[in-house]
């Protein structure tokens, strides 16, 4: 993972440190960039000697709901608390986020400050779930890969997954999208992209940074 650490004003309490776990070091520097303005009450963790207060699980390119390791996230991390942060709002995978031991689940159409004033809840140990919204675009600042080439988010995640070697149908299961959906992002990506075939995506996202880094879930300083 890629953290970095936001800056810090010189008044009040401590910030709520918070780590973001992304394979996608495009990803963790959009959220820095969100955060930015609000130093004196969030920062990220500058590395993983950091004990964070909230781990905040970005689900670009990542496993969600059921399958996701939350005992062993907080574990490594030494954190209580984890907020799902994701554009996706079905009421199943908010639940099953929730049972696999989220603290919050947070909506990446958020500006930036309600998305500080849900992460300063989390922390204080309150279960937050994400209010119904209409907005569809990314909040200033946020970023991911492919997005400079036109690149919606959720074209962008579906190609990343496509370049990690995954099917349709596995695709659609880690994403809880239905497959027609995922086929329909993948037809409009394709068209952007200039690609027709699986193989010719492949090389495009290795070409355009849609691969994740190594080195697992936990926060790299």
């Amino acid at each position: 993972m890629t953290s970095h650490t936001a800056s810090k004003g010189g008044t009040g309490r401590r910030p709520v440190l918070v780590s973001v776990v992304n394979d996608y070091p495009l990803v963790v520097a959009g959220v820095q960039h969100l955060l930015q303005p609000f130093g004196e009450r969030v920062a990220l963790t500058a590395g993983p000697r950091q004990r964070p207060d909230v781990v905040l699980y970005d689900t670009f390119g990542r496993a969600q709901g059921p399958t996701m390791r939350v005992g062993e996230l907080l574990t490594r991390t030494r954190s209580r608390h984890l907020a799902v942060y994701s554009w996706n709002l079905s009421e199943p995978l908010v639940r099953a986020s929730f049972e696999a031991g989220a603290s919050g689940y947070l909506f990446k159409g958020l500006p930036a400050e309600q998305l500080v004033e849900a992460l300063e809840r989390v922390s204080a140990g309150t279960q937050v779930s994400p209010q119904p919204s209409s907005r569809t675009k990314a909040p200033s600042g946020a970023d991911w890969p492919g997005r400079a080439q036109g690149l919606s988010v959720r074209e962008a995640e579906i190609v990343a997954l496509i370049t990690r070697g995954l099917t349709n149908e596995e695709i659609a299961e880690q994403t809880f999208l239905s497959i027609n959906s995922v086929k329909t992002y993948i037809r409009t990506a394709y068209r952007k992209m200039g690609v027709t075939r699986r193989p010719q995506a492949v090389l495009w996202g290795v070409q355009h940074h849609m691969t994740a880094s190594l080195g697992g879930d936990e926060p790299e300083s």
